[in-house]
């Protein structure tokens, strides 16, 4: 009897060991659990609109190198830009990364001499990270890299083209061996920049316009978040909270451990929620998702957002999110702060949070034109800045500034970065209503010579468009260059139902757009040119002519002047004048070809199109 009751507790206590071996194995509690903070808990109101990590990771800029230390610099938010980052580069391959010395390559002679791209991050991105950009493959070492800068050219008389990746640790650089890129893309991206204004190198890796540049200063309505909304959003249990005023009169909540400050007359937001250190690192791209997700819980994105990244001195714990608007980023400072999202975190877990609680309407209700400086304006307001030794970058950017009624002002300004991250406006915008002197013209005289005609460009309105003239005679303007704040230092060409005529085009860029022919001229399939017709600024004319009779000479003009609106063109030569050439075979050419500014004489067989001169957005 006792030898059953022995057994008997014997398989109760093993089967008991059974389901406890199965509930361990199969139940396992969740031990992130003892990392994670009351803020998974909290019930929240969801504000704003939702994001994405890819979203926010994209070039401060792209700086085109066409060869003979020739520059141009695309900022985000632009055609040209997107066209060269979203259709060309995002999702190509790069693979077979080589750890180099950053002094293997004299850069200063590639970027005078040979043509090529960089894109620029910044203080720079985890290659993780990147990866939602570029197909990259390579080994641990670079996978847990940051990358701040990539350049793409083309050796000088060769067809080899190098990739090469900057770290973020000074001195190294990474170059991809098999990058799925061929001399025509390259050549491509050099050609968008023939379009674009000039800039020139101020100091290293500093770049300033030759000419005064064309911007927008903005006002926007504008509506704000409650603290009570920030309150149910950040606390789980907001009715364990309570608010009190600082000396200073800024409204706190407090639940006894996280804490709520609301300033700048309720704009403004700080938020605290203290954590326990941990001893393990976190890599930074999780820290970056984890920033994503709890912006997107907790008030939200207004607008467009770029990850800025790290600063040193806090160990890779803090995360910045800079706002754009249009093509232009915030740069704000005290006492009124506005267009970042500040995160600090530990092992994922947010401890510290700052922010605007404005949102911006989707439309300015103001615009009006603002002219930046350029040229020796810029260079020497550089040479004067007091910490010119420190400046990294220097960039257009947005100052804020508030106004009555809940209307937020933004003014056109030059900002620069330095050093330890901190970013200042070194030159504000000419006053409303400044214009840059006009150019003097370059020439005018009509060239002889097979079918084609040369004229200077003067500011035209770009709206009203005449069609090309049949025949082999091409005409084009003396620059290429277009401004890229919704104005242009001129495309001069002929932009008529989809063609664009400019000596800058090259034919591999031509073959892109649609049937262009040889070096001058593109056919555009969209029936557009390759400026967008955004922000129209002043508009430049082109010279445009047909053929007469024998072929051998054509005379050209230049359009009607004018600024803004539609102004009214020059009118053609007669048709009927040039059919009864054509009939008798016989060329009619005037003794001296009309000069600049001057509208062609009835009789030539000629038209003249008026050109756009508008920024490339």
């Amino acid at each position: 009897m006792m030898e059953r009751m022995k057994t008997g507790v014997l398989i109760v206590l093993v089967a008991l060991s059974l389901l406890q071996s199965y509930l361990l194995a199969y139940s396992m509690p969740r031990l992130g659990a003892t990392v994670r903070s009351d803020q998974d808990y909290v019930n929240t109101e969801r504000l704003g609109t939702q994001s994405h990590v890819e979203n926010t990771i994209f070039p401060d800029d792209l700086i085109i190198h066409m060869g003979d230390d020739r520059h141009t610099v695309i900022y985000p938010d632009t055609q040209f830009y997107e066209m060269i980052l979203k259709q060309r580069l995002i999702g190509r391959e790069f693979k077979g990364f080589q750890r180099s010395p950053i002094t293997l390559i004299d850069w200063n002679e590639v970027r005078k001499n040979d043509i090529g791209i960089e894109l620029r991050f910044g203080s720079g991105v985890a290659v993780d990270l990147l990866q939602k950009l570029l197909k990259l493959e390579g080994d641990l070492l670079f996978l847990n890299d940051s990358i701040d800068r990539i350049w793409i050219f083309k050796t000088t008389d060769t067809e080899e083209i190098r990739t090469f990746f900057f770290s973020s640790e000074e001195g190294i650089v990474y170059e991809s061996v098999r990058a799925d890129l061929t001399v025509r893309d390259v050549q491509d991206y050099v050609g968008f920049g023939q379009h674009l204004p000039e800039y020139m190198m101020v100091g290293d890796d500093l770049y300033a316009p030759k000419e005064s540049l064309q911007a927008t200063a903005m006002t926007f309505p504008y509506e704000t978040y409650s603290p009570e909304q920030m309150q149910r959003s950040l606390f789980f249990d907001p009715s364990t909270t309570r608010a009190i005023v600082d000396r200073s009169g800024s409204q706190i909540f407090t639940d006894g451990k996280r804490g709520l400050k609301v300033e700048q007359n309720g704009l403004w937001i700080n938020y605290t929620n203290p954590a326990a250190t941990q001893s393990s690192e976190v890599l930074l791209s999780e820290n970056v998702y984890a920033s994503v997700e709890f912006i997107n819980q907790h008030g939200g994105w207004d607008g467009t957002h770029a990850l800025v990244g790290t600063t040193a001195d806090r160990e890779q714990k803090l995360v910045t999110f800079r706002k754009y608007v249009e093509q232009y980023p915030i740069v704000s400072n005290s006492p009124f702060n506005y267009g970042q999202i500040q995160l600090t975190l530990q092992q994922g877990v947010v401890t510290e949070y700052s922010r605007s609680l404005i949102t911006l309407k989707p439309q300015a209700q103001n615009r009006e034109v603002r002219w930046l400086p350029g040229g020796e304006n810029l260079e020497q307001r550089l040479k004067g800045y007091e910490r010119r030794s420190e400046i990294t970058a220097l960039f257009p950017a947005l100052r804020p500034v508030p106004m009555e009624d809940d209307l937020l002002r933004l003014d056109p300004v030059w900002a620069v970065r330095l050093s330890d991250g901190t970013e200042e406006v070194l030159a504000d915008a000419y006053p409303v209503g400044y214009s840059p002197p006009a150019k003097p013209p370059e020439g005018g005289n009509g060239a002889g010579g097979e079918g084609e005609a040369a004229g200077d460009s003067e500011d035209a309105s770009a709206d009203n468009r005449d069609a090309l003239p049949g025949g082999e005679g091409v005409a084009s303007g003396a620059g290429a260059r277009t401004d890229r704040v919704g104005q242009s230092n001129g495309i001069e060409s002929s932009t008529t139902a989809g063609n664009l005529t400019g000596r800058g085009l090259s034919g591999l860029v031509a073959d892109r757009f649609g049937n262009g022919g040889g070096d001058s001229v593109a056919d555009l399939s969209s029936g557009k040119d390759a400026s967008s017709d955004r922000d129209a600024g002043n508009g430049s004319a082109a010279a445009s002519a047909g053929n007469n009779a024998s072929g051998q000479g054509v005379s050209g003009g230049v359009g009607s002047t004018g600024q803004g609106g539609n102004e009214k063109e020059e009118e053609p030569g007669s048709l009927g004048d040039s059919e009864a050439a054509r009939e008798d075979g016989e060329t009619d050419l005037a003794a001296d070809p009309p000069a600049s500014g001057i509208a062609a004489p009835s009789g030539e067989a000629g038209t003249l199109a008026a050109s756009r001169k508008s920024g490339y957005r």
